[in-house]
């Protein structure tokens, strides 16, 4: 099969290599997927880059995320799982071999059937974005009638967790930095949106409820943005985050955050407990199955030009999921079992 990877940390021109290896082979207890198109993540970039830690493995071939058609089963695995479009979720999870290859090899409970009205291109970016968003929002209960501060609303987390958020029946007021993504925002269904870079977020979101307050955050910059959510939260609101880009150790404001009786989640989602899992990709299907799913893919890189969508992530400046076209949506066909 045609691959990328990588055998050592540096940045994506110096380390990442196009090539052949041998076509993986599913063992017990998993399935092969041929891979229709690969989503490049944040976090697949900085992996890697050495933002994770030291190399894991010898060869890695990077991306968490894609989508396909299962084509082989190994033993313990429903043989009828065979011919399956799914998408995919932590592929190179503890494992050296992601999705930027022809196949790649994974657990069945992270292959997930994608439903018939979503395409296979579509399907390649909702792993780490749209089950993060699900944790986020649904981590600590149900959000039914309330009012949901969701920051980063044009990201690629935010942008899917205004829509599950919406979809479970909240208010959502979402922050983003530029005129093009409270397009974006609103895209996904906001109710409203602050600019944090010309608005104080705490302050404006309190006259957005009318002094009430915020019931749950979810949170992209947990150290960058406390003080504004400390500001606007209610008492024994909700705090989910999932990142703490600009503040990597942010100090904890012990009694601003005790008596307010806050409840904190982190999402971590490639290790979230499995229930937590089953239940997400049961809900993300649910919701795309409704018709009404919104999806923003920024950009799609020939599999030749996995350097630049690479680059592209890193930039930092695209607004939407990055993908990288493998066998494209005819391109995941059945192999032999």
């Amino acid at each position: 099969m045609k691959a990328v990877w990588f055998e050592r940390l540096g940045t994506a021109r110096d380390v990442l290599t196009h090539g052949e290896m041998p076509d993986p082979q599913a063992g017990p207890g998993e399935v092969r997927v041929r891979i229709a198109y690969s989503g490049v993540n944040p976090s697949d970039v900085k992996r890697r880059g050495g933002f994770s830690g030291p190399m894991p493995f010898p060869r890695i071939i990077p991306d968490m995320d894609g989508s396909g058609v299962i084509d082989q089963v190994g033993a313990g695995v429903d043989a009828k799982r065979i011919g399956e479009r799914v998408w995919l979720h932590s592929t190179a999870w503890k494992r050296p071999y992601g999705t930027a290859a022809e196949y790649a090899v994974t657990l069945p409970d992270r292959a997930y059937t994608l439903p018939g009205n979503t395409p296979l291109s579509v399907g390649a970016g909702l792993g780490v974005p749209a089950m993060t968003a699900h944790r986020a929002v649904f981590g600590l209960g149900a959000v039914r009638a309330k009012t949901v501060l969701v920051t980063g609303g044009a990201g690629a987390v935010g942008f899917y967790a205004i829509q599950l958020a919406k979809w479970g029946g909240a208010r959502v007021i979402a922050t983003v930095s530029s005129p093009a993504k409270a397009e974006a925002a609103k895209r996904a269904g906001a109710d409203a949106v602050i600019n944090y870079r010309n608005e104080k977020v705490g302050e404006r979101a309190l006259a957005l409820t009318d002094g009430a307050g915020i019931d749950h955050v979810v949170e992209v910059d947990f150290g960058g943005n406390l003080a504004a959510t400390l500001e606007c939260i209610k008492l024994s609101g909700t705090i989910a985050t999932y990142a703490s880009m600009s503040t990597p150790q942010p100090a904890i404001p012990f009694y601003q955050i005790m008596p307010k009786n806050l409840n904190l989640l982190w999402v971590l989602v490639y290790d979230m407990p499995a229930q937590a899992m089953a239940d997400a990709a049961r809900d993300v299907n649910a919701w795309l199955s409704t018709g009404h799913a919104v999806h923003q893919i920024a950009k799609t890189f020939s599999f030749d030009a996995f350097v630049d969508a690479h680059l592209a992530v890193e930039g930092g400046g695209e607004i939407g999921k990055v993908i990288v076209e493998v066998g494209g949506e005819a391109g995941g066909r059945v192999g032999s079992q």
